[in-house]
């Protein structure tokens, strides 16, 4: 999944100090293809498969999230960095 930072607004205290930024959460883009398929004709037929992979990829450790592609968002699959010693 991509590594993206969320956008942070303005508080009346101001910004925190130091670099610390929220991330996106690595299952994000696949809940985003979870709700997407809520407004795709019948729910019962088009959330299904979309939840599955949601639940896979939460169930899943870090970097081995699942890497089938998306059902309704138009993003490139997660890819899987393979590190030969």
């Amino acid at each position: 999944m991509s590594e993206r930072t969320v956008p942070r607004r303005e508080s009346p205290w101001g910004l925190p100090e130091g670099s610390r930024q929220p991330k996106a959460h690595r299952c994000n883009d696949r809940v985003e293809d979870v709700v997407q398929a809520c407004f795709e004709g019948n729910p019962f037929k088009t959330v299904p498969g979309p939840f599955k992979l949601f639940y896979r990829c939460m169930r899943s450790k870090p970097g081995e999230e699942p890497t089938e592609p998306f059902y309704y968002l138009q993003l490139e699959p997660p890819k899987r960095e393979v590190h030969l010693e």
